[in-house]
């Protein structure tokens, strides 16, 4: 697929995946919403079939469409509650006008099947080494049955751009409501308990894996664990050729690798893998990154990399 820079935008620096309109500060959401490729509805049809005598229609599904081009988004059960574009950014709009929230970017992927905003909180923490993460609050949705509507806690690691969901003991850092159940903003806000405890729990998390010192036979194992087969030693891995890339990164050649907290670390043992997911792993484009690193196998991968760390440190 290729790139769809027109349905995304960003204030600030150009995002990780290197797609977006750029937007200036303090913008209303109506100017997001078109600069996003988001200004559209999803509107639904009958789905109709022709026999051999005459055209019926199919009383148990329906068929999603986009306001603005008529294109077809996805065949779904009549049950199927949809959240519409503009319910997407309006998630955010008394978290940005009260809430000290900033928007960084939102838009569309797959042609408006999936649509995210994503804010920075306000919350971060510098590790050793001028080592900064920043709090962020991405809000995602589809309309082809391939996501829940998502409300989740992340991170952004500046020094790279490397991105993961905030980890935390309750596994409360992310909401999903099933598309069986009407999208409620006020109720998802409360069940997150924005700004309450979750930002605590996850740099408690990341300083104990910036402690952990990690020797060249854990790392390797690690990588074992995260990325290949456990039953085969490192240099029997099929995949070995990532393994080494992935160990290269861990040991160096990665972005922010040699800052203190990263030095021969478990939250270097993380960043490793999360540079490989969000930056090198082989896409069919930019846009199919970005979807699989935040909700298809990367987000998978990444959060794989982050458990056995943290089981690595306790």
């Amino acid at each position: 697929m290729a790139h769809q820079v027109e349905t995304m935008a960003y204030k600030g620096q150009t995002p990780w995946h290197g797609l977006g309109n750029p937007l200036s500060d303090k913008q209303p959401l109506e100017v997001w919403l078109r600069e996003a490729g988001m200004a559209w509805e999803i509107q639904s049809s009958p789905v109709h079939y022709l026999t051999a005598h005459s055209a019926e229609v199919y009383a148990d599904a329906k068929v999603l469409f986009r306001s603005d081009t008529g294109d077809a988004l996805s065949v779904v059960s009549n049950r199927y509650q949809e959240v519409q574009p503009r319910e997407v950014l309006e998630f955010y709009r008394d978290l940005v006008d009260l809430g000290g929230f900033e928007l960084e970017t939102a838009g569309v992927l797959k042609g408006g099947k999936k649509l995210w905003a994503l804010a920075r909180t306000g919350e971060e923490i510098l590790l050793r080494g001028g080592d900064l993460v920043k709090g962020y609050l991405l809000l995602a949705t589809a309309c082809d049955g391939s996501l829940a509507t998502t409300a989740q806690f992340t991170s952004v690691r500046v020094v790279c751009n490397n991105t993961l969901q905030m980890a935390t003991s309750d596994s409360t850092g992310a909401i999903k409501v099933p598309h069986s159940t009407k999208f409620d903003a006020d109720k998802v806000k409360q069940q997150l308990g924005i700004g309450a405890g979750h930002w605590e729990q996850f740099i408690t998390s990341i300083r104990s894996l910036a402690d952990r010192p990690v020797h060249t036979f854990e790392a390797r194992r690690y990588l074992i664990e995260v990325l290949g087969d456990p039953a085969l030693s490192f240099h029997q891995q099929p995949n070995l050729k990532v393994l080494n890339h992935v160990f290269d990164l861990y040991i160096g050649s990665g972005m922010g690798s040699t800052m203190a907290s990263a030095n021969d670390t478990a939250w270097g043992l993380v960043n490793s893998v999360t540079q490989y997911v969000d930056h090198e792993r082989r896409a069919r484009s930019s846009d199919n990154r970005l979807d699989s690193a935040w909700f298809g196998a990367g987000a998978a991968i990444k959060q794989k990399a982050l458990d056995e760390a943290l089981t690595l440190a306790a």
